[in-house]
């Protein structure tokens, strides 16, 4: 875990970190690891849930399109990423809104509170909210396809690397059970 946090953490690593690792209690190593990984990727290695760099300049979701390259009007909000999954596009935030219950449409920013955060990630991966692909897809008991399950949040971008460091967390997560 040294090497993936370049030396050491800051306290507000460790304190996002403990946060992270309350939302995936009930999980798998594998399926642990892979949301780790995720977030550490996706945080910058923050551990924290981040705005995206640059807020969506020079993307279609900042734009003020949906995914389908339609505009909207019923919200002046732009759904570039937030959270610990990067969270995008107007129709994500309406799907975790619904599904958690707040409308984030409106309060976009809401996903940046870490215990809603957490819970787009966990029950996003788990259940496939962002692509269509789930965790399960990929991660189990018995199967840890960590380059696959990039699928889940972003295609193929940077699949190794987050793969790499899911095979660091679940190094660390089975070290911790012992």
């Amino acid at each position: 875990m040294r090497g993936l946090f370049r030396g050491g953490l800051k306290q507000s690593q460790v304190d996002g970190l403990n946060a992270l690792l309350d939302a995936v209690t009930g999980c798998g190593i594998n399926e642990a690891a892979y949301m780790l990984a995720t977030a550490c990727h996706e945080t910058d290695f923050t551990m924290l849930p981040i705005e995206e760099r640059g807020k969506g300049r020079g993307r279609d979701y900042g734009k003020r399109l949906k995914e389908s390259r339609q505009p909207y009007n019923d919200t002046a909000a732009i759904f570039y990423g937030r959270g610990y999954v990067q969270l995008t596009w107007y129709e994500n935030y309406a799907k975790a809104g619904q599904k958690l219950g707040i409308n984030l449409l409106q309060e976009p920013e809401l996903a940046l509170r870490p215990l809603i955060a957490a819970r787009i990630m966990r029950e996003g991966m788990l259940e496939g909210w962002f692509t269509g692909r789930k965790l399960s897809d990929y991660v189990g008991l018995y199967r840890a396809e960590y380059v696959g399950a990039r699928r889940i949040i972003n295609g193929q971008d940077k699949a190794a690397a987050i793969a790499d460091y899911a095979i660091a967390f679940e190094t660390a997560l089975r070290k911790a059970k012992k």
